[in-house]
């Protein structure tokens, strides 16, 4: 398969300053992305898993060019994106539909022009080729034509979700990524987004890189996941292969903590994840999960694990991974 995406020991530190002395030469950092590497392939979906807070967000915004990356690189289409003088060239095929549909869109802005003004900024196009994409876009994600005249106020989050996803598709874009696309909508809402998404996936040949906290979403949606802890990636492989047989003491247990609608299958691995998320600040030593492990042993503080293959296609950072076997 060829590769659409691909980080390469990927950092995001957001510096802060400590105590009230703006002079002051003591310089902490959040460390939201700490050396990821991971790869999209052309055609799939990737799913980026974890609690909030681990840097799911902050990986996608900094693929997208939102934030800068503190050291790194991000290959987009054979291209690096971190060197790229105009980030236009890249929007052209990448684009994000983020979480919150309601602060997405102007909401000053019909959604014909929200829909459009990527179309005249990115691509250059005539008005009239722009007014056809706004008018087939719509009618794709299931909108009728008359929605472009409407403002944001007067559609249903469900709309608006769809509006976000009928300007990220309208420009053909190779990626899209997904950032929490169905978690402010109602659970009805949610299965219709979701299969729409996979629709147009479909017909249209599009990688999708998906931030999602929601297990059962993460399976239904996406080929490939990649499990994120405390900025850190601690799993990845084929989807089917990490819900069937989970090997990262913490993937096992964000697994076993997903509700299951049917009870006679709920927590069957009965793993619990104790203590608390580890400071982003003042992470702990070694493997970053070592406080919260029911495997660790001394190393696993004193030594950050590698993410090493322990089958085909199929990683995990983790000193004692034959433990869970």
């Amino acid at each position: 398969m060829e590769v659409i995406l691909q980080t390469i020991d990927l950092m995001k530190y957001f510096p802060i300053q400590r105590g009230i002395n703006p002079f002051s030469k003591s310089k902490k950092f959040i460390r939201a992305v700490d050396g990821v590497n991971m790869t999209l392939w052309k055609g799939t979906t990737l799913a980026v898993v974890g609690e909030s807070g681990c840097g799911k967000t902050t990986l996608a915004r900094t693929i997208a060019l939102l934030t800068k990356p503190t050291s790194g690189d991000v290959i987009f289409d054979g291209r690096s994106t971190v060197t790229e003088t105009d980030p236009r060239l890249v929007y052209k095929n990448l684009q994000m539909v983020f979480q919150d549909p309601e602060s997405s869109l102007d909401p000053n802005m019909r959604v014909g022009e929200s829909i459009g003004e990527p179309l005249y900024g990115l691509m250059k196009w005539s008005k009239e080729a722009v007014d056809e994409a706004i008018r087939r876009s719509l009618e794709i994600v299931g909108l009728s034509r008359d929605i472009a005249d409407r403002l944001p106020a007067h559609l249903s989050g469900g709309q608006k979700q769809r509006v976000a996803i009928a300007r990220a598709i309208c420009p053909q874009p190779k990626l899209v990524i997904l950032d929490e696309p169905t978690s402010a909508l109602d659970a009805s809402v949610q299965a219709q987004i979701l299969k729409l998404l996979l629709e147009l996936q479909k017909q249209y040949s599009l990688s999708y890189m998906l931030i999602t906290h929601n297990i059962a979403v993460a399976q239904y949606m996406s080929d490939f996941m990649l499990v994120m802890y405390a900025g850190d990636v601690v799993e990845s492989g084929e989807t089917e292969e990490i819900m069937a047989k989970p090997r990262h003491p913490y993937t096992i247990a964000l697994i076993s903590s997903a509700p299951v609608a049917n009870p006679w299958k709920r927590n069957l691995l009965a793993v619990d994840i104790r203590g608390e998320v580890p400071s982003a600040i003042n992470p702990p030593s070694g493997c970053k999960f070592h406080p919260r492990c029911l495997y660790a042993e001394p190393i696993c503080s004193q030594k950050r694990p590698l993410l090493r293959e322990i089958s085909s296609g199929r990683l995990v950072a983790c000193h004692f991974v034959e433990k869970t076997a």
